[in-house]
């Protein structure tokens, strides 16, 4: 495959993922929105099937990493490393553009959850008691919608969690068909890769939520520093370094593993 067919199937495969994924927690979080507080096994169900809907879409044009960790795994595995730019453009970039058409497609949702008194309190009343640096610091009201964030701030243990979830979701795709000849699973890879993340969320995703995926989370933090909302709070760039470094080492431990293991 081509430079070019990677970085247009990593873009629009990866911005499906987010507009999906980042869409559900949106439908979830918002005010207005028919799901709100559907809860999360809605959004672990929403953040699979955003995985199988890209995967299919991604997959004819560059095998549809989706997935800086992912890129690193096979890397690693295969000994090849020309590509791995190019898929990480292309990662990175479709997971801004897809946390942006989130926003345009709840625009009317950000709005009057931002602008309501019982979530934001009373946004002249913060301005005067607090610096702006301050109101900068953790994570604002709908953050979470675009990136994820511990219920427990501690570091280490979270940055073991994303290493942990990472490294299953590495073996299970490194290791697909492995029992049929290592021909993979063909057509069926797409919806047994959806699962495992399904499975992944509802088992490892209490802690963090589940990044697993550097692009998924990085990209749509840069948007949320970035867009015109009201009374958005800050985008938590002190715990920002977690979901973009352990996934990357689950990456290299998994294809580690698999080379040892399986290869």
């Amino acid at each position: 495959m081509s430079s070019s067919d990677i970085f247009i199937g990593e873009t629009i495969g990866t911005a499906v993922l987010i507009l999906l994924g980042g869409g559900v927690c949106a439908a979830v979080t918002l005010k207005a929105s028919k799901a709100r507080n559907a809860g999360w096994l809605a959004i672990a169900f929403g953040w699979g099937f955003a995985v199988m809907t890209a995967v299919y879409i991604a997959g004819p044009l560059s095998g549809a990493h989706l997935n800086p960790a992912v890129t690193v795994a096979l890397a690693i595995k295969d000994g090849e490393w020309g590509d791995v730019p190019t898929y990480f453009a292309g990662e990175f970039l479709g997971a801004m553009i897809g946390a942006a058409l989130v926003w345009v497609a709840y625009y009317g949702q950000f709005l009057a959850h931002l602008t309501d008194r019982e979530i934001v309190g009373e946004p002249a009343a913060q301005d005067a008691a607090k610096s702006v640096e301050a109101r900068e610091k953790g994570a604002g009201p709908v953050l979470g919608i675009f990136s994820t964030g511990p219920e427990v701030r501690n570091p280490v243990q979270n940055l073991l969690t994303e290493i942990i979830g990472t490294v299953v979701l590495l073996l299970a795709v490194l290791t697909q068909g492995l029992n049929n000849e290592g021909t993979g699973l063909g057509i069926l890879g797409g919806l047994v890769t959806a699962l495992v993340v399904v499975s992944i969320g509802l088992s490892l995703g209490g802690p963090t939520g589940y990044a697993i995926n550097p692009a998924r989370d990085l990209g749509p933090r840069i948007v949320h520093a970035l867009l015109p909302l009201p009374n958005k709070g800050g985008s938590d760039w002190s715990y920002a370094w977690v979901p973009v470094v352990g996934p990357l080492i689950g990456g290299a431990i998994a294809a580690g593993i698999y080379n040892v293991a399986f290869a």
